[in-house]
């Protein structure tokens, strides 16, 4: 439901859009209603953004951490054990909700399954760390068991597996990038550019995530972003990061030239939304431009409201 103040932001953005048209034109958005749907997609997008900082910076209760518990939230889980100084478990909990997603049927029916161990305990990360292919395994084991309790993928996930090969070497992958210290903090640490930068930093861990078996421009992206927004690591996205991307780039093509099939290349897509973005001056406007891009073009001229 839109409040008078997604309605009073959704007008400034289609006036600040209006004035940007005069330094590059946008035909894509030439029509009104075109103008109006990518304006609402903006302002979904930044709701999004704030809702997972409501959720960071509220007092979150036990409640939300176990995942055999009808409370369990798995961004909220991170939240608290960020916010009760276990920030390894809080990445972990990122790492798991980016891979396997939030399905529109089931929820977070399938991370709450693999990390509750199918109500058996809690496959934490001092686990994980132990024996990291030994979760990969359980999953390609009880495969079966999750799909029957509605384990699907999410959306940015729907093309992944459960199967060892795929999931389970995700996982030993990701254990293996974080390295022989078994903490976060020491590999972002290690990654630390010379810069104290957000955006110099973002590019450098998001260029070392190569290493994730599976983890391609949009699972890098999201993990990132998520950890940047819940504040485990200080950092802000510079680009759009166009390579690799599919509804992005589609979105983008759309806007700046009025047609999916135009000859414009990724980078300068990329060079063209940093302008947009400086333009625009929204917080954390690269994953606003992003998420807004990639559902405008979905349905450019008739709004609709896409949830994740």
């Amino acid at each position: 439901m839109r409040t008078s103040r997604d309605t009073f932001l959704e007008a400034s953005l289609v006036a600040q859009l209006a004035a940007f048209q005069n330094i590059i034109p946008l035909p894509g958005i030439a029509a009104q209603a075109e103008q109006d749907c990518f304006a609402k997609q903006l302002v979904d997008s930044i709701r999004r953004i704030q809702y997972v900082r409501i959720i960071r910076d509220k007092i979150n209760t036990q409640s939300c951490v176990n995942p055999n518990l009808g409370g369990f939230n798995p961004i909220k889980a991170a939240a608290f054990h960020h916010a009760n100084g276990n920030s390894e478990e809080a990445s972990w909990l990122v790492f798991l909700l980016t891979h396997f997603g939030k399905n529109k049927t089931t929820g977070w029916q399938l991370i709450k399954d693999v990390y509750g161990n199918l109500g058996a305990g809690i496959f934490d990360w001092q686990q994980a760390c132990q024996a990291p292919r030994m979760l990969g395994i359980w999953i390609d084991n009880n495969e079966g068991q999750l799909k029957a309790n509605g384990g699907n993928f999410g959306n940015h996930r729907k093309y992944q597996s459960l199967d060892v090969n795929h999931t389970g070497r995700t996982i030993s992958s990701y254990i293996e990038w974080v390295g022989p210290a078994n903490s976060h903090l020491v590999k972002f640490l290690q990654l630390e550019p010379n810069q104290n930068d957000p955006q110099i930093r973002f590019r450098a861990f998001y260029n070392s995530m190569s290493q994730v078996y599976g983890f391609g421009r949009t699972a890098v992206f999201d993990y990132l972003t998520m950890m940047g927004k819940l504040q485990l690591i200080d950092v802000e996205p510079d680009s759009v990061y166009m390579t690799g991307a599919t509804g992005p780039f589609t979105g983008g093509q759309l806007l700046f030239t009025g047609s999916t099939v135009a000859t414009i290349t990724r980078p300068q897509l990329d060079q063209m939304l940093s302008v947009l973005n400086q333009h625009l001056a929204l917080p954390f406007g690269m994953q606003v431009l992003e998420d807004a891009i990639c559902n405008w073009q979905k349905s450019p001229n008739r709004y609709i409201y896409f949830s994740g």
